[in-house]
């Protein structure tokens, strides 16, 4: 609490000698955040609930290696790792499945997300972004089942007309290489552009090699994680062996290759017609904890990996404004298919596991906004169907036999139906009084079948369920001032049981085995935020900050089960303790959000961010610490800024997770922290960017100057330790 003491210092530190310095400038103002989801306002000024945005001058200049980096060094929420091809977000202390993950409006959560760890989010590569809002709290009135700690909504760039680019042919080329992990991206993009039509095309690769982790003591801990041993397999044998660089974590590489097209259409009575192809895939992706698991012999795992995660996403949208009742009109039909595998076996065992799954989603939406003298309503329809084919095999290694094997889900046949409706109003009443009310309502369906069941019995061959789901928000934003604005918001959340939820068997680690629950019930969340915001006359300097308490409802947790009458029974060759996914009563979780930014002296611009998060499960009038629930973390930056190029230098720091804090049959994964929890740390950083001519950019930076040693909470790989980086942009 010292720490947090002193940034608070800090912080009305910087505040006072900005505004002692800014009363003579009037230059270079704080650029105003511009939401781009078609469901709210476009002003953030008048948004009652908290809202950061990442664009895309932001995502091109820190020139990270991908979607997932990018996130987790904006501190703006926290980024776990189980290996260095992922990244699972948390906002507000809820992760996984219960945040939405959006892509140009369409939904990346389906009936298979998990509430453990994701690595979906890298699957849209950061050189086809546009903008990344991220929405705190719940937004399930505006966003749908899943949106309970909040919403990134990720919009990739557009196919630009010819009166919004110089040239009928126009394009750039990225090219990027990185030390810590000989890392080498490229992309590539190409607009063409007509009055009334318009196509945009990028490509692009990224290969990753072995991770290096730092090699310099973190001075709030011992070593940790260091890579001694690994597994080979030589002439078909499994064999322990040294590892000569125990900083390099071994098998920890992977390869990318994204592509996207955009086509777009304006016709002569004012329709807009556009076509979204995107599609993503990689080579096998080890998951490099789980290779690092050890036993009284040596390693557990000889092969632990993710096959290649492919994303297709094929869309058509046709926009119309002022079409009924005098609303703007946006429909969008869309087609996902995601396929992802497992693939594990233990060292010395040479019958390699192998599970798949293959999901479809079908979607679609029709959304309406209207504008009034005051105010704006958005209104729409979505509706979203899924479907899931689970397989499973398991072949020798040496002699190629295969035999059957018990799937990762039920083999039979699995769906997911969701039919929502939404609405929301927002107005300005006045000059100083904005607020904002909106519902949502629907109908989801589950069912899933058990085709065979010879390898895991089960008392029960089939689930159903029907859920009717509902969510507000009620908002108020007040201005006591031209520099001062108030704001407050109230709002519930949802998110129905899927797929992963309801029939997921899982062997978590550590002797534990996940088994089906059939009653499971939605969980619900309901939060209320109290925000300041402060602004500097010369809108130079602004300060932010928001307080949230959130109550969950119904909250799924592992917790210990019985399966047929026992808590522990063999799988896969070792005993378990059995667990299940169960709704555990009630829950809260409360923390503060600060951000505060400005100049200090002309082009010199400062940012601070600091991020506290406390959750706990109730239950018997007791309290019991709630998984996911990050330490304490920020950044502190300063950037320079001129036409011919830019500085940056920041400080990325996280605050210790005592052992105390875990929750141990979840997913905090302490059994890949050191003794007492994960340590705190920070990094110093610089970054530089030249226009070295007209066309062309240089992007040098250092990540990690000291090359500090350190893990993430709840992550299973050590993070990159010092990575120094080059990059040329062209444009034409």
């Amino acid at each position: 609490m010292k720490r947090i003491f002193f940034l608070y210092i800090l912080l009305f530190s910087f505040y006072s000698f900005s505004q002692t310095i800014n009363d003579s400038i009037k230059t270079n103002t704080l650029e105003e955040v511009v939401v781009t989801s078609k469901k709210i306002p476009k002003s953030k000024k008048i948004l009652p609930n908290q809202v950061e945005s990442i664009n895309n001058k932001q995502i091109e200049f820190q020139n990270f290696q991908t979607t997932a980096e990018m996130l987790a060094n904006s501190g703006s929420l926290f980024v776990q790792k189980s290996q260095q091809g992922g990244g699972s977000p948390s906002i507000r202390g809820l992760e996984a499945s219960r945040v939405l993950l959006l892509v140009d409006g369409f939904r990346m959560n389906n009936l298979i997300f998990r509430a453990g760890h994701l690595q979906n989010v890298i699957t849209v590569d950061e050189n086809m972004i546009e903008n990344v809002d991220i929405f705190y709290g719940p937004t399930s009135t505006l966003f749908g089942s899943d949106a309970l700690g909040g919403t990134v909504n990720i919009t990739t760039k557009k196919a630009k007309f010819s009166n919004e680019t110089n040239n009928k042919f126009s394009g750039r080329i990225n090219t990027r290489y990185g030390n810590v992990n000989e890392e080498k991206s490229a992309s590539l993009d190409l607009n063409y552009a007509t009055e009334n039509f318009a196509s945009l095309t990028i490509f692009s690769y990224n290969d990753f090699g072995d991770l290096k982790m730092g090699k310099r003591k973190n001075p709030h801990a011992d070593f940790f994680g260091e890579r001694s041993l690994y597994i080979e397999t030589i002439n078909g044998v499994d064999q322990l062996v040294e590892n000569n660089n125990k900083y390099v974590q071994k098998f920890s590489g992977y390869t990318q290759y994204n592509a996207l097209q955009k086509i777009a259409y304006k016709t002569n009575s004012g329709y807009k017609h556009g076509i979204n192809l995107q599609f993503s895939t990689t080579s096998n992706i080890p998951r490099y904890d789980r290779l690092t698991d050890v036993t009284a012999t040596g390693l557990k795992n000889a092969e632990w990996y993710y096959g290649p995660q492919q994303r297709i996403l094929t869309a058509y949208t046709i926009e119309k404004e002022k079409i009924l009742f005098n609303s703007d009109l946006s429909i969008s039909v869309g087609f996902q298919n995601i396929k992802e595998s497992r693939h594990n076996r233990r060292f010395e065992n040479y019958n390699l596991q192998h599970r798949e799954e293959n999901v479809n989603m079908y979607s679609f939406s029709s959304d309406f906004n209207r504008k009034f003298k005051k105010g704006e309503l958005f209104y729409g329809f979505e509706s979203y169907f899924e479907t899931l084919k689970s397989s499973a095999y398991i072949q020798n290694i040496n002699t190629g036999v295969t035999n059957g094997l018990d799937s990762r889900y039920p083999n039979g046949d699995n769906n997911m139906f969701r039919n929502d409706i939404y609405i929301s109003y927002n107005e300005k009443t006045n000059e100083k009084t904005a607020w904002t009310v909106g519902g949502r309502f629907g109908y989801t369906t589950l069912k899933s079948t058990i085709a065979d069941d010879t390898y895991f019995p089960l008392p029960f061959s089939e689930i159903q369920q029907g859920n009717f789901t509902y969510s507000g928000s009620l908002g108020i934003v007040h201005n006591t001032s031209k520099n001062v604005a108030l704001k407050t918001n109230v709002s519930s959340g949802f998110r129905v049981p899927n797929i992963d939820d309801f029939g997921k068997i899982f062997e978590s680690g550590g002797g534990f085995i996940i088994v089906p629950n059939e009653n499971l019930a939605p969980e619900k969340t309901i939060t209320g935020d109290v925000g300041i915001v402060v602004q500097s006359k010369n809108k130079r300097f602004k300060f932010e900050n928001t307080y949230f308490y959130t109550r969950l409802y119904d909250m799924i947790v592992i917790d210990n089960f019985e399966y047929q009458g026992q808590n522990v029974i063999n799988y896969n060759g070792s005993n378990s303790q059995v667990l299940a996914n169960q709704n555990k009563g009630k829950a809260y979780i409360t923390g503060i959000s600060t951000n505060m930014k400005g100049y200090i002296i002309e082009d010199l611009q400062f940012n601070v961010s600091f991020n506290y998060t406390y959750g706990r499960i109730v239950e018997d009038q007791s309290e019991s610490p709630l998984d996911h629930i990050s330490p304490y973390f920020g950044k502190i930056g300063l950037r320079y800024d001129k036409k011919w190029g830019q500085f940056e230098g920041y400080i990325l720091y996280n605050g210790k997770k005592s052992s105390k804090d875990y929750f141990s049959n979840g997913e905090d994964n302490i059994q890949y922290a050191p003794e007492g929890g994960m340590p705190a740390w920070e990094t110093y950083n610089f970054k530089t960017s030249f226009n070295i001519t007209k066309r062309a950019t240089l992007f040098v930076g250092i990540e990690n100057i000291l090359d500090t040693q350190y893990r993430n909470f709840a992550s299973g790989i050590n993070a990159p330790g010092r990575n120094i980086y080059g990059g040329l942009k062209y444009s034409f």
